[in-house]
Protein backbone atom coordinates (compact mmCIF):
# COMPACT_ATOMS: atom_id res chain seq x y z
CA UNK A 1 0.00 0.00 0.00
CA UNK A 2 1.31 3.42 -0.93
CA UNK A 3 2.26 5.77 1.89
CA UNK A 4 0.82 8.73 0.01
CA UNK A 5 -2.76 10.02 0.00
CA UNK A 6 -4.51 9.36 -3.30
CA UNK A 7 -3.27 12.02 -5.72
CA UNK A 8 -4.06 14.90 -3.45
CA UNK A 9 -2.70 18.38 -3.77
CA UNK A 10 -0.18 19.46 -1.18
CA UNK A 11 -1.60 22.22 1.02
CA UNK A 12 0.89 25.03 0.60
CA UNK A 13 -0.72 28.28 1.78
CA UNK A 14 0.17 29.01 5.43
CA UNK A 15 -2.40 31.81 5.49
CA UNK A 16 -5.40 29.73 4.41
CA UNK A 17 -8.54 29.57 6.53
CA UNK A 18 -8.00 25.85 7.20
CA UNK A 19 -4.48 26.40 8.50
CA UNK A 20 -5.65 29.28 10.67
CA UNK A 21 -8.44 27.16 12.18
CA UNK A 22 -6.10 24.28 12.96
CA UNK A 23 -3.47 26.57 14.48
CA UNK A 24 -6.18 28.23 16.58
CA UNK A 25 -6.76 24.98 18.47
CA UNK A 26 -3.65 25.79 20.49
CA UNK A 27 -5.99 28.15 22.39
CA UNK A 28 -8.38 26.80 25.00
CA UNK A 29 -11.25 29.00 23.88
CA UNK A 30 -11.06 27.58 20.35
CA UNK A 31 -10.87 24.00 21.62
CA UNK A 32 -13.96 24.49 23.74
CA UNK A 33 -15.86 26.26 20.98
CA UNK A 34 -15.12 23.66 18.31
CA UNK A 35 -14.91 20.55 20.51
CA UNK A 36 -11.51 19.61 19.08
CA UNK A 37 -7.86 19.55 20.10
CA UNK A 38 -4.45 18.84 18.58
CA UNK A 39 -2.32 15.72 18.76
CA UNK A 40 1.20 16.77 17.81
CA UNK A 41 4.09 14.57 16.77
CA UNK A 42 4.37 11.01 15.45
CA UNK A 43 3.88 9.26 18.81
CA UNK A 44 0.70 11.10 19.79
CA UNK A 45 -0.81 10.85 16.32
CA UNK A 46 0.11 7.17 16.00
CA UNK A 47 -1.67 6.31 19.24
CA UNK A 48 -4.68 8.47 18.42
CA UNK A 49 -5.10 6.75 15.06
CA UNK A 50 -4.65 3.29 16.59
CA UNK A 51 -6.76 3.64 19.71
CA UNK A 52 -9.35 6.35 19.02
CA UNK A 53 -9.73 6.48 15.22
CA UNK A 54 -13.43 7.28 15.42
CA UNK A 55 -12.54 10.58 17.08
CA UNK A 56 -9.69 11.61 14.75
CA UNK A 57 -11.04 14.11 12.24
CA UNK A 58 -7.97 14.92 10.12
CA UNK A 59 -4.32 13.91 9.90
CA UNK A 60 -1.76 16.27 8.36
CA UNK A 61 1.72 15.19 7.25
CA UNK A 62 4.57 16.76 5.34
CA UNK A 63 5.75 14.69 2.39
CA UNK A 64 8.93 13.75 4.24
CA UNK A 65 6.93 12.65 7.31
CA UNK A 66 4.56 10.65 5.13
CA UNK A 67 7.53 8.67 3.83
CA UNK A 68 9.10 8.31 7.27
CA UNK A 69 5.92 7.31 9.10
CA UNK A 70 4.10 5.22 6.52
CA UNK A 71 2.33 3.18 9.19
CA UNK A 72 0.53 6.26 10.52
CA UNK A 73 -0.77 7.20 7.10
CA UNK A 74 -1.75 3.62 6.27
CA UNK A 75 -3.63 3.18 9.55
CA UNK A 76 -5.39 6.52 9.12
CA UNK A 77 -6.50 5.61 5.62
CA UNK A 78 -7.72 2.15 6.71
CA UNK A 79 -9.78 3.88 9.41
CA UNK A 80 -11.34 6.30 6.95
CA UNK A 81 -9.68 9.37 8.46
CA UNK A 82 -9.15 12.36 6.20
CA UNK A 83 -5.43 12.68 5.43
CA UNK A 84 -3.66 15.69 3.96
CA UNK A 85 -0.18 16.37 2.67
CA UNK A 86 1.11 19.82 3.62
CA UNK A 87 4.21 21.86 2.89
CA UNK A 88 6.74 22.46 5.70
CA UNK A 89 5.67 26.14 6.01
CA UNK A 90 2.05 25.06 6.46
CA UNK A 91 2.99 22.53 9.10
CA UNK A 92 5.06 25.17 10.90
CA UNK A 93 2.09 27.55 10.81
CA UNK A 94 -0.16 24.88 12.32
CA UNK A 95 2.24 23.78 15.05
CA UNK A 96 5.81 24.34 16.13
CA UNK A 97 5.93 20.93 17.83
CA UNK A 98 4.43 18.52 15.30
CA UNK A 99 7.63 17.07 13.81
CA UNK A 100 5.80 16.85 10.51
CA UNK A 101 2.75 14.95 11.82
CA UNK A 102 -0.40 16.53 13.27
CA UNK A 103 -3.95 15.37 13.96
CA UNK A 104 -7.18 17.15 14.86
CA UNK A 105 -9.09 15.08 17.41
CA UNK A 106 -12.60 15.38 18.82
CA UNK A 107 -13.00 15.88 22.57
CA UNK A 108 -14.90 12.59 22.78
CA UNK A 109 -11.54 10.81 22.59
CA UNK A 110 -10.85 11.77 26.20
CA UNK A 111 -13.41 9.38 27.65
CA UNK A 112 -14.26 7.06 24.81
CA UNK A 113 -16.36 4.12 26.13
CA UNK A 114 -14.62 0.78 26.12
CA UNK A 115 -11.07 2.14 26.24
CA UNK A 116 -10.60 1.61 29.96
CA UNK A 117 -9.22 -1.56 31.53
CA UNK A 118 -12.38 -1.81 33.60
CA UNK A 119 -15.76 -0.37 32.67
CA UNK A 120 -14.58 3.22 32.85
CA UNK A 121 -15.60 5.48 30.01
CA UNK A 122 -18.37 7.81 28.96
CA UNK A 123 -19.18 11.37 29.90
CA UNK A 124 -16.47 13.79 30.95
CA UNK A 125 -18.81 15.71 33.21
CA UNK A 126 -22.22 15.53 34.80
CA UNK A 127 -23.89 14.36 37.97
CA UNK A 128 -22.38 12.12 40.63
CA UNK A 129 -24.42 9.30 39.12
CA UNK A 130 -22.83 9.95 35.70
CA UNK A 131 -19.34 9.91 37.19
CA UNK A 132 -20.09 6.78 39.21
CA UNK A 133 -21.24 5.01 36.08
CA UNK A 134 -18.12 6.13 34.25
CA UNK A 135 -15.94 4.73 37.04
CA UNK A 136 -17.89 1.50 37.58
CA UNK A 137 -15.57 -1.50 37.77
CA UNK A 138 -12.41 0.56 38.17
CA UNK A 139 -9.76 -0.71 40.57
CA UNK A 140 -7.12 1.99 40.23
CA UNK A 141 -7.69 5.67 39.45
CA UNK A 142 -5.45 8.73 39.58
CA UNK A 143 -7.15 11.99 40.59
CA UNK A 144 -5.46 15.32 39.91
CA UNK A 145 -6.63 18.11 42.19
CA UNK A 146 -5.34 21.56 41.25
CA UNK A 147 -2.31 20.16 39.42
CA UNK A 148 -1.29 23.15 37.32
CA UNK A 149 1.85 22.19 35.41
CA UNK A 150 1.05 20.63 32.00
CA UNK A 151 4.20 18.51 32.08
CA UNK A 152 3.25 17.05 35.45
CA UNK A 153 -0.30 16.32 34.35
CA UNK A 154 0.85 14.63 31.17
CA UNK A 155 3.45 12.58 33.02
CA UNK A 156 0.85 11.41 35.56
CA UNK A 157 -1.48 10.29 32.76
CA UNK A 158 1.41 8.41 31.18
CA UNK A 159 2.37 6.81 34.51
CA UNK A 160 -1.26 5.83 35.18
CA UNK A 161 -1.39 4.16 31.78
CA UNK A 162 1.87 2.30 32.41
CA UNK A 163 0.71 1.14 35.86
CA UNK A 164 -2.49 -0.28 34.41
CA UNK A 165 -4.86 2.27 35.95
CA UNK A 166 -8.45 2.28 34.75
CA UNK A 167 -8.89 6.05 34.49
CA UNK A 168 -7.45 9.45 35.27
CA UNK A 169 -9.62 12.25 36.65
CA UNK A 170 -8.69 15.93 36.41
CA UNK A 171 -10.86 17.69 38.97
CA UNK A 172 -11.92 21.26 38.25
CA UNK A 173 -9.03 23.62 38.92
CA UNK A 174 -6.40 21.41 37.33
CA UNK A 175 -4.72 22.17 34.03
CA UNK A 176 -6.83 21.40 30.96
CA UNK A 177 -6.32 17.85 29.66
CA UNK A 178 -6.22 18.99 26.02
CA UNK A 179 -3.57 21.65 26.55
CA UNK A 180 -0.99 20.96 23.82
CA UNK A 181 1.81 20.42 26.34
CA UNK A 182 -0.33 18.00 28.37
CA UNK A 183 -1.14 16.01 25.24
CA UNK A 184 2.51 15.89 24.18
CA UNK A 185 3.66 14.92 27.68
CA UNK A 186 1.37 11.88 27.73
CA UNK A 187 3.32 10.41 24.78
CA UNK A 188 0.10 8.91 23.42
CA UNK A 189 -1.22 7.58 26.73
CA UNK A 190 -4.06 10.11 26.56
CA UNK A 191 -5.63 7.77 23.97
CA UNK A 192 -5.18 4.57 25.99
CA UNK A 193 -7.46 5.12 28.98
CA UNK A 194 -10.38 7.38 29.89
CA UNK A 195 -9.43 10.85 31.12
CA UNK A 196 -12.42 12.38 32.91
CA UNK A 197 -12.69 16.13 33.44
CA UNK A 198 -15.10 18.80 34.57
CA UNK A 199 -16.19 17.82 38.08
CA UNK A 200 -15.48 19.64 41.32
CA UNK A 201 -13.36 17.90 43.94
CA UNK A 202 -16.48 17.22 46.02
CA UNK A 203 -18.32 15.73 43.04
CA UNK A 204 -15.33 13.61 42.11
CA UNK A 205 -14.87 12.23 45.63
CA UNK A 206 -18.58 11.45 45.86
CA UNK A 207 -18.48 9.56 42.58
CA UNK A 208 -15.36 7.65 43.59
CA UNK A 209 -17.01 6.53 46.83
CA UNK A 210 -20.19 5.58 44.97
CA UNK A 211 -18.05 3.46 42.65
CA UNK A 212 -16.66 1.60 45.68
CA UNK A 213 -13.17 3.07 45.60
CA UNK A 214 -11.07 3.77 48.68
CA UNK A 215 -9.74 7.34 48.68
CA UNK A 216 -6.00 7.54 49.32
CA UNK A 217 -4.48 10.98 49.77
CA UNK A 218 -0.81 11.26 48.80
CA UNK A 219 0.79 13.67 51.28
CA UNK A 220 4.34 14.00 52.58
CA UNK A 221 3.09 14.29 56.17
CA UNK A 222 0.73 11.34 56.00
CA UNK A 223 0.77 8.88 58.92
CA UNK A 224 0.51 5.78 56.72
CA UNK A 225 3.80 4.54 55.24
CA UNK A 226 3.33 3.56 51.59
CA UNK A 227 5.82 0.71 51.90
CA UNK A 228 3.93 -0.97 54.75
CA UNK A 229 0.40 -0.48 53.41
CA UNK A 230 -0.07 -3.45 51.10
CA UNK A 231 -3.38 -4.50 52.67
CA UNK A 232 -4.76 -1.00 52.15
CA UNK A 233 -3.38 -0.73 48.62
CA UNK A 234 -4.85 -4.07 47.56
CA UNK A 235 -8.40 -2.66 47.65
CA UNK A 236 -9.86 -0.80 44.64
CA UNK A 237 -8.66 2.73 45.23
CA UNK A 238 -8.19 6.23 43.90
CA UNK A 239 -5.08 8.31 44.57
CA UNK A 240 -5.73 11.99 45.31
CA UNK A 241 -2.80 14.10 44.08
CA UNK A 242 -2.41 17.76 44.98
CA UNK A 243 -1.08 21.05 43.74
CA UNK A 244 2.66 21.35 43.10
CA UNK A 245 3.17 24.07 45.71
CA UNK A 246 0.30 23.68 48.18
CA UNK A 247 -0.33 19.96 48.08
CA UNK A 248 -3.83 18.62 48.73
CA UNK A 249 -6.64 20.85 49.93
CA UNK A 250 -7.74 20.36 53.56
CA UNK A 251 -11.05 18.94 52.29
CA UNK A 252 -9.27 16.15 50.46
CA UNK A 253 -7.07 15.32 53.45
CA UNK A 254 -10.02 15.31 55.85
CA UNK A 255 -12.30 13.19 53.68
CA UNK A 256 -9.73 10.67 52.44
CA UNK A 257 -9.89 7.17 53.89
CA UNK A 258 -6.14 7.27 54.49
CA UNK A 259 -3.35 9.83 54.11
CA UNK A 260 -0.29 8.06 52.77
CA UNK A 261 3.32 9.26 52.62
CA UNK A 262 6.29 8.03 50.63
CA UNK A 263 9.37 7.54 52.82
CA UNK A 264 12.31 9.77 51.91
CA UNK A 265 15.63 8.18 52.74
CA UNK A 266 17.94 10.89 51.45
CA UNK A 267 18.24 14.64 51.97
CA UNK A 268 15.51 15.70 49.50
CA UNK A 269 12.76 17.71 51.15
CA UNK A 270 9.97 16.33 48.97
CA UNK A 271 9.08 14.66 45.68
CA UNK A 272 7.68 16.21 42.54
CA UNK A 273 3.95 15.38 42.23
CA UNK A 274 4.44 13.38 39.03
CA UNK A 275 7.22 11.33 40.64
CA UNK A 276 5.12 10.75 43.75
CA UNK A 277 2.14 9.74 41.61
CA UNK A 278 4.22 7.20 39.71
CA UNK A 279 5.49 5.59 42.92
CA UNK A 280 2.01 5.46 44.46
CA UNK A 281 0.32 4.06 41.35
CA UNK A 282 2.93 1.33 40.95
CA UNK A 283 2.69 0.43 44.62
CA UNK A 284 -1.05 -0.06 44.20
CA UNK A 285 -0.60 -1.97 40.95
CA UNK A 286 1.83 -4.36 42.68
CA UNK A 287 -0.46 -4.86 45.68
CA UNK A 288 -3.47 -5.55 43.47
CA UNK A 289 -1.74 -8.32 41.54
Amino acid sequence: MSARPEARQVLSNPGSARVTRVAGLARRQARERHGRFLAEGPQSVREAVRHAPEHVLDVYLTEAAAERHREILSQARRSGIHTHLVSPPVMAAMSADAQGVLAVVGLGALAAPGRGRGAAGGSTAGSVEDWSQALAGARLVAVLTEVQDPGNAGTIIRAADAAGADAVVLARGSVEATSPKVVRSTAGSLFHLPVLTGGSLEEVMGALRAAGLTLLAADGGGPVDLFTADDLLAAPSAWLLGNEARGLAPTALEQADAVVSIPIFGAAESLNVATAATICLYASARAQR
